[in-house]
């Protein structure tokens, strides 16, 4: 639909009225004649980005808007008197791809398909429908030619031979309403499909906050990604996003390109080569040259993705599809049989004119589209129905413990110093090193420096990141290492000073430790408070009444701190010191015992097993690596989206059970209806066809609120 934004002249604020509002809730009227798609979006994304707003909808065609938030009320309303079109910035990737448009788009293809129906019904002579409905007709029948053609007896050849008996025997009415009701059919899965993958693919896109740029110096500065520009040289970060599409200037890495293309192995990049937005630098470090600064082409390439290929099929989809064509001989060869049989017309017809496949090949698709739609509006964002499909069997649930049990956001309590330095200077080393990765412990580090006010120059050579034990580099010619208990003590052989032991065995046991040494000796223990999740004692035991048998954790932690939350959170098994390795080697025992496994994990350490996992959930304020190869992204503010996915999903799957029984139980009695002369073909093909339409309809309505009401 085109359309033009009402022009206003710059810095004019737009008046507004309040329609209802009630506590944390208000519906205010935007006072303008008419409200375009691209100021809708930008309304929204004003609101959306105000720290008090909860969530927020607008309504281009009332030009209202729907708003929850907290606080005080004041705050909003000032908020709104302050808001103007052309002063707010909307990142052109947003407005391009807002799903709006084709939300009104899909909506009028409806409404014209009624009217013209209709309208041709009530005001055209037979002769002119005859001819209209023939021309109509020759649509569907070569379809089924070209199915023919192809020794194939699938849908469109029962849809061709319908339509094709109903003309010749001059039933104009039964041959355009089967041709109507169609074509409303193939509107609503088409609308449904894009504006699933539409919404999919935006969830998917990418949101990269701050990059590394390299400046003529050669040093690295931190920025923010809308700040880059075509031409920029940035540097990459193992476990981190390529943000920018690019062209390699220096280094060797490993990148998972699985996000674009769907394969799972690393890809490798080195000098000359080109890497893509989107795509994950699993192991060494790039230097690029940014070819293209925008965002749309990362979006363009995952719609693409999702087109393509079968990623969003389930295989209860895929088998609908098969039997849906399976069943057309069938019902051909009933119709056949019916009319040897009877040598009546009618009868025969009444099977011609119901077939279990139309339903069953929109009812499905249409189901698992939708559950994934529902998912985004709980922010769970699932990477296709199989994922779904896989969570409704699941039976056996492992988490990582740092940043998905506890708290995404750790923090520094306390600074120990084993060599004589200052705190504030060892905590600026720690965090000059651990800047460079994402991993919550990091976070939390840097936010301590922050904190204190302690910035820095960069005053390191190359930094290597040790999976899952902890980070290398060389400061003024010494080597300096921070991580974990193992790394440090045990595979660096570093030395705790000679009068520190008893200051060693004193460290408060009640916080997670983080070594940093330097020249092979302990320099300072870094105190960090990782507090179990208030939800996730209450979490384990929603996941085991909604059908999980085994609830596992799997830590690099301590035994004592793995074995204190596997009894307070009531676990069936817990494993302490593991190794990303070892994750993914227990997660494909369960799989070769026969059962089905979700991994949940926010980390570098964890991205093996989640991509070993039937079902990968990751964190979304997690590592990017993590995020990028999980089936599953869920809000990290709380874990309750973990018990939403399984609700979810298994009401998707009884859902799609009580389909089959109501779409095969309806179809089988009109047909028996029909052969037993009680009603028309005419009134069996409307029938059908209605119900075909309401199955679709229905299987478009929420799976979580219609499982509340039970």
């Amino acid at each position: 639909m085109n359309e033009r934004p009402l022009k206003r002249a710059k810095g004019i604020r737009m008046k507004f009225v309040i329609r209802h509002e009630g506590p944390g809730r208000i519906r205010v009227h935007m006072m303008q004649k008419r409200m375009s798609c691209t100021e809708a979006d930008t309304l929204l994304y004003y609101l959306e980005n105000l720290d008090f707003v909860q969530k927020a909808k607008v309504y281009e065609r009332t030009q209202d808007a729907v708003i929850c938030f907290s606080g005080d009320r004041k705050r909003l309303i000032g908020a709104l008197q302050r808001f103007s079109y052309t002063k707010i910035q909307v990142p052109e990737e947003i407005l391009q791809n807002s799903g709006r448009a084709l939300n009104n788009s899909y909506q009028e293809k409806l409404v014209g398909a009624v009217l013209t129906h209709y309208g041709k019904k009530l005001f055209l002579p037979y002769p002119v429908r005859f001819a209209l409905a023939g021309i109509n007709a020759c649509r569907y029948i070569w379809r089924g030619l070209k199915i023919l053609l192809k020794r194939r007896i699938e849908v469109p050849v029962l849809d061709a031979v319908a339509i094709g008996t109903s003309m010749l025997r001059a039933d104009v009415s039964t041959a355009a309403s089967i041709m109507f009701l169609l074509h409303i059919g193939e509107i609503l899965e088409e609308w449904t499909h894009k504006k699933s993958v539409g919404d999919l693919a935006r969830s998917m896109a990418l949101h990269t906050g701050k990059v590394w740029l390299v400046n003529e110096e050669g040093q690295e500065m931190l920025i923010p990604a809308k700040a880059v520009k075509q031409r920029d040289i940035i540097r990459i970060h193992m476990g981190n996003v390529i943000p920018f599409d690019g062209e390699v200037l220096e280094g060797e890495a490993m990148v998972n390109q699985s996000s674009l293309t769907g394969e799972s192995l690393g890809v490798r990049k080195s000098k000359g080569g080109c890497v893509y937005a989107g795509t994950v630098l699993e192991e060494g470090e790039l230097t690029i040259c940014v070819r293209q600064a925008t965002g749309s082409s990362r979006y363009e390439k995952i719609v693409a993705m999702i087109e393509e290929s079968e990623k969003l099929k389930s295989s209860l989809e895929s088998r609908a599809e098969h039997l849906a064509d399976k069943l057309v001989p069938y019902t051909l060869l009933g119709t056949a049989l019916t009319y040897l049989l009877t040598r009546n017309v009618a009868k025969a017809l009444a099977i011609l004119m119901v077939d279990f496949s139309c339903a069953l090949k929109l009812a499905m698709p249409l189901t698992v589209l939708s559950a994934i739609r529902e998912a985004g509006v709980c922010s769970i964002t699932v990477k296709g129905g199989k994922y779904l499909e896989a969570m409704a069997e699941a039976d056996t649930i492992v988490f990582d413990k740092t940043g998905t049990l506890t708290k995404a956001s750790p923090s520094v309590v306390k600074m120990v110093s084993f060599n004589g330095m200052e705190e504030n200077e060892l905590l600026r080393i720690a965090a000059c090193m651990e800047e460079h990765f994402p991993h919550s412990m990091a976070r939390a580090v840097v936010e301590a420096a922050c904190r204190r006010g302690l910035v820095h120059e960069e005053m390191h050579s190359k930094v290597d990141y040790i999976v899952a034990h902890g980070i290398a580099t060389t400061i003024e010619g010494k080597r300096a290492v921070i991580g974990s208990y193992h790394f440090i003590l045990e595979d660096e052989h570093c030395e705790i000073p000679e009068n520190m032991h008893r200051a060693f065995e004193e460290l408060p046991k009640e916080y997670s430790h983080l070594y940093l040494a330097l020249e092979g000796r302990l320099a300072a223990v870094i105190c960090i408070e990782d507090p179990l999740r208030r939800e996730a004692s209450a979490v384990v035991e929603a996941l085991r009444q909604a059908g999980f048998e085994k609830v596992v954790m799997m830590t690099g932690d301590s035994e004592r701190t793995a074995r204190a939350i596997a009894e307070r959170l009531r676990l069936d098994e817990y494993y302490s010191e593991v190794l990303p390795e070892e994750k993914a080697r227990f997660v494909e025992r369960e799989k070769a015992l026969g059962k089905k496994v979700v991994m949940v994990g926010d980390g570098i350490n964890d991205s093996l097993a989640l991509s070993c996992a039937d079902v990968g959930i990751a964190i979304s304020d997690g590592a990017e690596i993590a995020r990028e190869i999980a089936d599953v992204t869920i809000a990290g503010e709380r874990l309750d989206g973990i018990v939403t996915l399984k609700r979810l999903s298994n009401a998707m799957m009884k859902r799609i059970r009580q389909n089959y029984r109501r779409i095969v139980g309806f179809n089988a009695g009109l047909i028996a209806l029909g052969v037993g002369g009680v009603i028309q073909p005419t009134t069996s093909a409307l029938l059908h066809n209605a119900s075909t339409i309401a199955f679709s309809l229905k299987s478009m309505e929420n799976l979580l609120e219609e499982e509340k009401k039970l």
